[in-house]
């Protein structure tokens, strides 16, 4: 068992369409061809993990009509690579733990706006298939986007195998 101490406390964000896809964001200024992920952020001492999961979903797409489906129960850890830590950009952590939330999107998608917040996350979207998501997300992530693709596979559409 990992010391969660060494992990940053994160919360993510699949948000489903009413059709069962996914929405997934093109990470700002990552090149390709891992730069797709899902909404994610950091929990702020004292905030509890779902209003923090609607809070980063709000400032990194703009989306608010949501309804919440369902959520992880354990959390999902990563380590952060080398380049992360030596970057500082770890902040003194190994990595993130994370507990996912999966909420339907319940609006119009004039509501996503990219650049509502001040940190751009992404600079464009689209809508996805659930079980796309660990072959988009950086190396260092797939595992834990494995598990949240399982957690959450019940809520997903299947993508249909062309003729």
């Amino acid at each position: 068992m990992s010391d969660l101490s060494q992990y940053r406390p994160n919360v993510g964000v699949v948000l489903f369409h009413a059709d069962g896809r996914v929405w997934f964001g093109r990470r700002a200024n990552t090149p390709e061809p891992f730069n797709w992920q899902f909404p994610q952020g950091g929990v702020d001492d004292g905030e509890d993990l779902e209003p923090a999961a609607r809070r980063e979903l709000a400032e990194e797409t703009g989306a608010m009509s949501v309804s919440l489906l369902a959520r992880t129960t354990d959390w999902v850890l990563y380590d952060y690579p080398a380049e992360v830590l030596a970057a500082k950009r770890g902040r003194g952590f190994a990595g993130q733990k994370q507990v996912w939330f999966a909420f339907r999107f319940l609006g119009q998608e004039a509501e996503f706006n990219l650049t509502a917040h001040d940190e751009i996350e992404f600079d464009t979207w689209r809508w996805g298939y659930l079980s796309e998501a660990p072959n988009l997300v950086v190396p260092f992530k797939r595992a834990a986007y494995e598990s949240v693709v399982q957690a959450f596979a019940g809520l997903a559409a299947t993508k249909r195998a062309t003729p």
